[in-house]
């Protein structure tokens, strides 16, 4: 019936829509609310828009606006979803109501917090939410928001801020939990979250454990996913306690019931409280044996996820280039045509000269424009394809973050093989050294192509403030002169007497001067000198860096800053080099409206010049 008297709503809309049932309106809102196909909800958006083709109310107008932003979050295109809730949101508060504002507060925080990676801005949204739905006498959603709010403070590690709104929301919930009309299954599990991360495991377990209680009597469809949730965390705090034989009961009660799920990315983090649990009990060969378990899981679960967007990447690849070939084919076979048509005009009226003109330029003028129609079609196809290149880019970087996983586990082992030290040889301890090494190199090589490959998606938004560059290199330098002492190395500051502000970002600021120091320091020889200066000029800042190090091949200078570029000159003193450091600062100056240069001989050093614009 609700389907029914939708597709009703829709065919009549234009000519009845002052007699539109509302009812209607408002159970087809809501039920796209809970649809995870993107174009599906945006379907749904554009019929009830249409069902008011001059504007319907402001409720109306409002929820047409969230749906829009609900689609284009399921896209991943969180700029325009903003976009859109933000305009409901003013809309909403313009028309005073309430609750609509309290719906779309919420959607903005979910966006800040899990897809933007903003927390103190989902926190400030949060609390608004709770000032109205204080205002609202809202329970239920002060419940939420406390909840939410309390996870919010314990993923920036402020606990204390965390247990405070976790018990408000305790406080508020606790009588209808008795009356059976609430569950704060978030409550407690988020209070047992603020008291593990404060080491104090007994409270942890505490609230743990009602969750499980609570659970055990629950016979709703998440009864099982609940469980599992509980068992493993009690199993992580008792292995933190020390308590052994409690973390094993709810260790193996979660792998159980991972198991009776048939969940693999359950079993695999059931696996890994295990191996973490036989390691603080001493028991290696069970802890390898689960760890293995853990990894196969985790690895065939990646897998299946990269070879299925690489098999979607590709499918979609070749049917857009498919689609541009048969258009530039269309293309080549209208213009083909309109020089036969030319032909044939021309031959059979050879007589009627200004006739034949007229009839060439009106054929023309149409072909023209078909054949600018297409090209501007193959031109959004071709962007099209851009963004497809844009989207294996990315894939690129989930697989090398993959990577990351089994030096995890090597790195693990040669921790624990370097615990037993004493029972090892001379020999064996150097292996052991060299395994480390190694693995230490392997991780920053992965970190490195992470934040090259970053560079494509512009994930780091900028963060703009007055920076004193004077104290700045003071502080830079210091950061250095260990490492420029352990090469007898000296590292020497030249900077105005007075401050030199200047407006930037600080931490794309710090890693660029941290690149161009370390690699100073890394090619100059024992004894000898690195400089660092800054100089202001009228419209510019300049920072210099030279060193007094192995130089630069001349024909080596043009590709100096190319992503995996390498070069035939080698650091001083052993250190390891992956190519990608000048990559990262010339993307940074480049960032931050600014040039780099280099200037190099080789035995003598090298001098890099960085010029930023006011």
């Amino acid at each position: 019936m609700k389907l029914l008297s939708f597709l009703f709503l829709l065919l009549i809309g234009p000519a009845l829509s002052a007699q539109i049932d509302t009812a209607a309106l408002t159970r087809t809102y809501y039920r796209a609310a809970h649809l995870s196909d993107a174009d599906s909800v945006k379907y749904y958006a554009d019929s009830i828009k249409n069902c008011y083709p001059h504007g319907g109310n402001d409720d109306v107008n409002i929820m047409v606006l969230r749906l829009y932003g609900w689609h284009y979050e399921n896209k991943g295109d969180f700029t325009n979803a903003l976009n859109y809730y933000y305009r409901a949101l003013d809309s909403a508060r313009k028309h005073g109501l309430v609750s609509r504002q309290t719906e779309l507060l919420t959607d903005l925080a979910a966006v800040y917090t899990s897809d933007m990676k903003q927390p103190y801005k989902a926190k400030e949204i949060y609390q608004e939410c709770v000032r109205l739905n204080t205002q609202l006498g809202d329970a239920h959603s002060l419940i939420a928001n406390y909840a939410n709010l309390g996870a919010i403070y314990n993923n920036l590690k402020l606990y204390d801020s965390a247990l405070y709104f976790l018990k408000e929301g305790l406080r508020i919930g606790k009588p209808l939990e008795e009356q059976g009309k609430e569950n704060l299954f978030e409550i407690y599990n988020n209070l047992g979250n603020s008291y593990y991360f404060l080491k104090q495991y007994d409270e942890s377990i505490v609230w743990f454990r009602t969750n499980y209680e609570n659970d055990l009597k629950n016979r709703g469809p998440d009864r099982l996913v609940n469980l599992w949730f509980d068992a493993l965390n009690m199993a992580d705090s008792y292995t933190q306690k020390a308590s052994f034989d409690s973390a094993a009961k709810y260790a193996e009660l979660s792998l159980q019931l991972a198991r009776q799920q048939e969940s693999r990315s359950k079993q695999s983090d059931s696996y890994q409280i295990l191996a973490a649990l036989a390691q603080r009990r001493g028991d290696y060969k069970k802890a390898w044996e689960y760890q293995r378990s853990w990894y196969t899981l985790d690895t065939a679960l990646v897998n299946a996820e990269t070879y299925k967007s690489i098999a979607e990447l590709e499918q979609k690849y070749e049917a857009r280039k498919k689609e541009n070939e048969k258009l530039l084919l269309k293309a080549d076979l209208d213009q083909q045509k309109f020089h036969n048509q030319i032909m044939t005009i021309l031959a059979g009226f050879l007589l009627m000269i200004a006739i034949a003109a007229a009839i060439l330029f009106v054929v023309k003028r149409r072909a023209n424009r078909q054949l600018k129609a297409t090209n501007e079609l193959i031109v959004r196809q071709n962007e099209r394809l851009s963004e497809l290149n844009h989207e294996k880019n990315s894939l690129i970087s989930i697989v090398s973050h993959d990577l990351s996983t089994p030096f995890a586990s090597i790195s693990m082992w040669q921790q624990l093989l370097q615990n037993e030290q004493d029972n090892l040889s001379v020999s064996q301890k150097k292996a052991l050294d060299r395994i480390g090494q190694a693995t230490k190199y392997g991780e920053n090589l992965i970190r490195h192509i992470l934040d090259v490959e970053k560079a494509q998606t512009n994930q780091h938004k900028m963060q703009l403030e007055n920076v004193d560059l004077r104290i700045f290199a003071e502080n830079i330098v210091d950061e250095f002169g260990a490492a420029a002492a352990k090469k007898e190395i000296g590292l020497h500051l030249d900077c105005p007497d007075r401050a030199v502000y200047f407006l930037s970002d600080r931490r794309l600021l710090g890693r660029m001067l941290d690149n161009l120091l370390s690699n100073a320091i890394k090619y100059t020889s024992r004894g000898r000198n690195v400089f660092l200066s800054v100089s202001e000029e009228k419209d510019a800042v300049s920072i210099k860096v030279r060193d007094e190090g192995v130089g630069i091949q001349p024909e080596e200078l043009p590709h100096l800053f190319s992503k995996y570029s390498k070069i035939s000159s080698r650091p001083t003193g052993g250190e390891s080099s992956t190519g990608l450091g000048l990559a990262i600062v010339k993307r940074i100056c480049e960032e931050l409206n600014g040039q780099i240069s280099c200037e190099s001989a080789p035995g003598i050093g090298s001098v890099f010049t960085v010029v930023l614009k006011k």
